[in-house]
């Protein structure tokens, strides 16, 4: 892969990053992702662009907004900083292809869903249908499902049944046997688009991934955190995480099969 175009894909994932802030910051409250300009959410002052440069003003203006000298949070140069790393990864992994387009758009996603997640504990039914209507409708491009067109657009659906109705049985079960939440409704909706994209087998493994990850981030709060067993924690950015793994390389339940 040609450096320059790596150099590239990382500045347009990092003005892309900026983007997905705005969308994070906005969507929830019912704001406007195009009007009016960016501004301080503390004095609401209009934000210059040359206070505007991803990652870049973040670091030049100490974290403070350069009118109130309110702080600016963390999550803005992380985001920019996320989304050009995964960009690079992607471009670098599958080419400047319409493929790679797709999956670039389902990052995005899931990036902006995760975050909200993280915040809110909920997550928008545009990201979630979203996703299973977008899956759908770009199946005949999906290099990980056979046949013709009309063939990947039936594994892309299968891939969909199997994550939202394979999710929402997990979800009952454990509602019926803990008496608590398991899992939310925009969980099971995601599912449903990370199986249109990646498959019925992709299901399966972003599950796997996601469970172990949560486990992992569970038990951090418990020793560090004081968090109590059984706490609820968002999932969303979990599942994403275990998407992303498929997305960027695909793996299937025969790869997890040991030879003995």
């Amino acid at each position: 892969m040609n450096d320059m175009i790596l150099i590239f894909a990382g500045l347009f994932g990092v003005i892309i990053g900026s983007f997905l802030n705005v969308c994070i910051y906005r969507i929830p409250n019912g704001k406007s992702i195009v009007w009016p300009s960016s501004f301080c959410p503390k004095c609401g002052k209009p934000i210059k662009w040359y206070d505007n440069i991803p990652v870049l003003s973040y670091i030049l203006l100490w974290g403070k907004c350069r009118f109130c000298k309110a702080p600016i949070s963390v999550q803005y140069p992380l985001v920019e900083a996320f989304t050009a790393l995964l960009t690079v990864l992607f471009v670098w992994k599958l080419g400047l292809t319409p493929w790679t387009a797709v999956v670039l758009v389902a990052v995005y996603v899931l990036i902006i869903l995760s975050v909200i997640d993280m915040q809110l504990m909920i997550i928008p039914d545009r990201f979630s249908i979203g996703l299973i209507v977008f899956g759908l409708a770009v199946s005949w491009l999906n290099p990980n499902f056979d046949g013709t067109a009309w063939q990947h657009f039936l594994q892309s659906l299968l891939g969909a049944s199997v994550g939202f109705f394979g999710t929402l049985a997990m979800a009952l079960l454990g509602y019926a046997l803990f008496r608590k939440e398991a899992m939310g409704g925009g969980d099971v909706k995601l599912m449903g688009g990370i199986g249109a994209l990646i498959g019925w087998e992709g299901v399966i493994t972003t599950v796997i991934f996601a469970s172990v990850l949560g486990l992992i981030y569970s038990l951090y709060l418990m020793i560090f955190k004081g968090k109590k067993r059984g706490d609820a924690i968002p999932f969303g950015p979990f599942l994403s995480m275990g998407a992303l793994i498929n997305l960027f390389y695909l793996v299937t339940p025969y790869m997890l099969t040991i030879e003995l």
